[in-house]
This record gives structure tokens, sequence and C-alpha cells, in this order.
């Protein structure tokens, strides 16, 4: 009988060095073109999670949490992520990564302390983006969370293009 063995890949010293002194736009093509090197030829959920929120983490500034929170059963479970301990579950509709994964709405939030609901995993937070992850079937794997202790940190040029890392991701999984 021989045992069946999975090939096991590594990604040669991988480093996220993107430079944040570039345009936004150029500083985003850069980090899907590192993100799609980094997921490239693995399909694992949660391998790909936690690569991502890493890469995530470490290129962009100003942030205190990236991490992803996977659709279980009608609630989000948290997934892989870079930061403090983070709440565990959260009903669809509750917060901004509820509304988020309810709407299937991208939610950009300068003000955390301002949106109505908002769950305070972490009280260094001041705004947040959250972006849905769906297949192309419709279907919720969950959310791309992202948090700042800098009010007003996200904007739209940010929204496109963590937009475009969102959908690299949920492609790795197909």
């Amino acid at each position: 009988m021989v045992a069946s063995m999975k090939q096991t890949r590594v990604h040669p010293m991988f480093e996220a060095t993107i430079n944040t002194a570039l345009p936004k736009a150029e500083f985003y093509r850069e980090l899907a073109s590192q993100a799609r090197s980094l997921l490239e030829g693995e399909s694992n959920q949660i391998a790909n999670a936690a690569n991502l929120s890493a890469l995530i983490f470490h290129s962009l500034p100003q942030l205190n949490w990236a991490g992803f929170y996977f659709a279980i059963d009608g609630e989000l479970v948290v997934g892989p992520f870079q930061g403090k301990p983070a709440c565990v579950r959260i009903p669809m509709g509750r917060g901004v990564c509820g509304h988020a994964a309810q709407t299937q709405q991208t939610q950009v939030v300068p003000d955390v302390d301002a949106f109505p609901g908002h769950i305070a995993c972490d009280s260094a937070s001041r705004s947040e983006i959250v972006i849905p992850l769906q297949k192309a079937n419709g279907e919720l794997v969950g959310v791309l969370d992202i948090d700042s202790p800098v009010l007003a940190r996200f904007d739209d040029d940010d929204r496109r293009g963590l937009e475009e890392v969102a959908r690299i991701f949920v492609a790795s999984l197909e």
C-alpha cells in the first residue's frame, strides 16, 4: 500500500515589499499582483486567508487588524487574521461585518463610533472597511475585515483596491 503524498508548496523568500509612497492606484496594482503570486496554485481557504491577511497587514500602513470572517451556519466566524484577538462570532446583519455580509456591499466606515450597532472587538479601532466575499454562483464565503486606529483611514481608492484583492482570494478557492 502506497501512501498518497501532497506536494509541499513553499513560497521561497516571499516578502511583501510595496512602496507605500506610490500613488494608491499603483500601490493596489502591486498588492493585487503580490496577492495573485502568493495564492497561485493553492485553493485551501484557511491557508490562503492566513497568507493574505499577513500580506495585507504588513503592506498597508496604519492598520491594527486585517483578517477574515467566514459564513458558517448563518453567522460569521473568525478566520485567519493579523492583530489583537477578535470577536469569534458575528450575527448576520450586526456590526460592520454583519451588515456587509447581509447587504453584499462593501462598507467603508470613516468613524466606527458613528456606525449604528458597531461591535468593538478592539477599542483602538477608529475606522474600518469590510468587503463581502462572494463566489460567482452568489454563495457568500464571508468577509474581509480591515481596521485602522486612524479616523477616515479608508477611501474609494482603498475600496477599489481591496475589492480586487478580495476577488483574487475568492478566485483562488474555485
